[in-house]
């Protein structure tokens, strides 16, 4: 069953919203039927592929160490897939799939990784075995830069159960408050190319980001659902300080108080260099006013399970695409593409594609037949120069039910 690909138009949960101020976007998607297939899928195939450096061809030797860096909380998550609808008061329901992954800050930063971004990561980790496995889970196998980090004795890891259920999704979290300030943690990260926010009313750009913009690093936004629906200006004004801004089309409509995503993405030019406007099944939009460069792209359709973490792979994808200076209509379908094929596993952060999901994807397509394969290997032709064929996949990529499983 086809589904809308990337980030979609609708407002967030509640639970989730809050997530998102403090640790990225996660939209809400639309609602498609899932197929018994799709439903009775528990596990994933183990494609993600070795890394490949986008930006080896861009980088001077005396530039920065890392690409991306990003600061904000790390969640243990557990998804439940395969919901036929959440459980009502007083009852029980199944779930047909299951997957243990980091969650929060982990889920872009995570997908950065495996698209060839060097990426860094400041915040507080619990010593306990959530914390284990998350610490473990981005440093050793996923080499996300953790040097800023902390371990915070007698705290325990913030925690999130997500149910999935006919292309939505509930969550549930608990956190308390890390000890050691955010701020404290993210001031210790190295100097990066770029770096990763989410807006708010309540918070300005912080300063660890706008020190990080003082020495050349572009800084790439995103915004919370406004729960109060006051859409407040004061968010916009923030936006001096980005580069590139990258809101769905509710909310940029919202803010900007404009009826459509177009009118919604002129208005946002009006205050950064670089909007990009997510438009759910009817693609993206975008200008680059640093390059004069417009595109609006469609949306890409396919298999869903389990829609936890899309919005930050997009957001991921499209930041490697900027930094290696790709085409604006590139970089939108790029993006579009690497969220839809998260899409296909369970689990926020371990559903992000790597290098040979990309490869898998687009040989596929480049064999196909149909005239809808025609269109998508010239819509996607640039892929022929950034992927080789094969691509050998890598083994436990994957979210897995449980951890700590004993053989």
């Amino acid at each position: 069953m086809a589904v809308d690909a990337h980030t979609p138009v609708d407002g967030q949960t509640g639970g989730e919203a809050g997530r998102a101020r403090r640790a990225g976007k996660a939209h809400r998607p639309a609602k498609p039927h899932l197929s018994g297939k799709a439903r009775g899928k528990l596990e994933s195939a183990p494609l993600v592929g070795k890394p490949h450096d986008v930006l080896a061809g861009n980088r001077a030797a005396d530039g920065p160490a890392i690409d991306l860096a990003l600061s904000g909380t790390v969640f243990f998550d557990i998804v439940l897939t395969g919901l036929a609808a959440p459980p009502a008061s007083g009852t029980e329901v199944g779930a047909e799939g299951m997957g243990s992954c980091p969650g929060g800050v982990a889920n872009l930063a995570v997908a950065a990784s495996r698209l060839g971004l060097r990426t860094a990561v400041a915040a507080a980790f619990g010593e306990d075995v959530y914390g284990d496995f998350v610490w473990e889970t981005l440093e050793t196998q996923e080499r996300v830069d953790l040097s800023a980090s902390r371990r915070i004795p007698n705290w325990h890891s913030p925690f999130t159960v997500s149910l999935a259920y006919r292309g939505d999704r509930s969550m549930v979290t608990h956190e308390h408050p890390s000890p050691v300030p955010q701020e404290e943690m993210a001031c210790a990260l190295p100097r990066a190319r770029a770096a990763f926010v989410s807006l708010d009313e309540d918070h300005g750009v912080p300063k660890w980001a706008r020190d990080q913009a003082e020495y050349g690093a572009r800084i790439f936004a995103d915004v919370g659902w406004d729960d109060s629906g006051a859409w407040s200006g004061s968010v916009l004004e923030q936006l001096r300080y980005c580069h590139a801004f990258m809101p769905n089309a509710i909310e940029a409509m919202s803010y900007t108080r404009t009826g459509s995503p177009a009118s919604a993405l002129s208005a946002l030019a009006e205050y950064v260099p670089v909007a990009v406007v997510t438009d759910g099944p009817r693609g993206a939009l975008a200008v680059d006013q640093c390059t004069g460069e417009s595109a609006e792209v469609e949306g890409l359709v396919l298999e869903a399970i389990d829609t936890t973490g899309a919005g930050d792979v997009f957001g991921a994808a499209f930041i490697v695409g900027t930094l290696a200076h790709w085409p604006l209509e590139q970089r939108l379908r790029f993006a579009n593409l690497a969220a839809a094929l998260s899409l296909q596993h369970t689990g926020g952060s371990l559903s992000a594609p790597g290098w040979a999901d990309i490869a898998a994807w687009w040989g596929q397509v480049h064999a196909g037949r149909s005239e809808a394969d025609r269109r998508l290997a010239r819509d996607y032709g640039f892929l022929a120069d950034l992927v080789p064929l094969p691509w050998l996949p890598t083994d436990r990529r994957r979210a897995s039910a449980t951890i700590g499983l004993r053989h």
